[in-house]
């Protein structure tokens, strides 16, 4: 029988109270699948931070390096911890362990409402590809004379071609498995006329290799416009770190909730663990309410088991979610529900055993 190490670090906030329920249904799935899952839990965040005044131990990556993937639940705790402090254990993971490839697809599900007026199900339907290990988010920079009125702070984004292409690549293949084989390319090459500039031409060179695919640009600005009054002329979606970060928010709140949004950060070469989250961050306003939905964490680890290879385990999740969020009889507030974290979790957990 096949075994899987995963780590658990369910983090702060909700990612606590999400990750909970995202672990039933993992062992629900695989008591009924074949496979055997060992699970590690991981007290880090800000449980840890009150005990050592650290977010980790220092040796993290080396504890998590043995794994067969990372489960994330979320970060930040900004009343207890800085929340540079609590999100950088994310950021260098994604970079320590070449986690280049960040996937966040956005599906608006039948019976959920969307704040875009009159928008059918099948008119959103989108994976938003993030590179994820260098651009705006790594720290290369500093300060001068901080303190001062000609105080400075210089912080530069560094695209690589290898960093550029690697993850056009890995977008345009996603496009090809994909029925509309479109890909859209986030950019900003009209003002920053390095870096985005950069990234159109290596996008010119990629894109000969896929003459299958669809390919163009849109500038970030024209996007987020874009997505809003038409998200049906887009399929999958390419972009620099940032750029990601900022379109998958828009992606998770036309599909109807960014609690049903899921992602991957993905090691394509498999020698690091890849690591999975719900795109929602750990929503202090909330944690502790009960009230949290738990499907995006739910759908992530459906993402997991089908980058280790249990493609119908993670169908059965999949559909599991489907059928409850259709049905609309089990659903969260932020869903127009009155459920709690724990009811949802508990329907799609009797839904697998079914």
């Amino acid at each position: 029988m096949k075994r899987y190490n995963i780590a658990i670090y369910a983090g702060d906030g909700i990612g606590i109270e999400v990750t909970a329920e995202a672990v039933k249904a993992l062992k629900a799935v695989s008591a009924r699948s074949g496979f055997e899952l060992a699970l590690t839990e991981f007290d880090w965040g800000t449980r840890y931070w009150k005990k050592t005044g650290k977010s980790v131990p220092d040796d993290y990556l080396k504890q998590l390096r043995g794994f067969d993937a990372v489960y994330l639940g979320a970060l930040g705790d900004p009343a207890n911890v800085p929340d540079h402090e609590a999100v950088r254990p994310l950021i260098e993971m994604r970079q320590g362990f070449d986690q280049y490839a960040n996937i966040r697809p956005a599906k608006l599900f039948p019976g959920v409402r969307t704040p875009l007026a009159d928008r059918k199900p099948e008119e959103i339907d989108l994976v938003v590809v993030r590179e994820n290990s260098e651009g705006e988010y790594i720290t290369a920079g500093g300060f001068f004379k901080r303190e001062t009125l000609d105080g400075i702070a210089l912080q530069t984004a560094i695209h690589t071609r290898k960093g550029v292409e690697r993850i056009l690549r890995f977008a345009f293949e996603i496009a090809r498995k994909r029925p509309r084989h479109r890909l859209t390319m986030v950019t900003k090459s009209n003002a920053l006329k390095i870096g985005m500039l950069f990234w159109d031409e290596v996008l010119e060179v990629v894109r000969k290799d896929y003459p299958d695919v669809t390919a163009e640009k849109c500038h970030i600005d024209a996007m987020c416009m874009a997505l809003i009054q038409k998200p049906q002329a887009y399929d999958v979606l390419v972009c620099s770190n940032m750029f990601g970060d900022i379109i998958s928010d828009i992606t998770g709140a036309i599909s109807g909730s960014i609690g049903l949004a899921p992602s991957a950060n993905i090691n394509p070469t498999r020698e690091f663990p890849s690591l999975f989250e719900p795109v929602h961050g750990s929503a202090p306003d909330i944690a502790g309410k009960g009230i949290a939905n738990p499907l995006a964490a739910v759908r992530s680890a459906a993402m997991m088991l089908e980058f280790l290879g249990e493609a119908e385990a993670a169908a059965r999740i999949e559909k599991a979610v489907y059928d409850c969020v259709v049905e609309g009889r089990i659903r969260t507030p932020d869903m127009g529900g009155s459920s709690t974290t724990h009811e949802v979790g508990n329907e799609v957990v009797r839904r697998l055993a079914s």
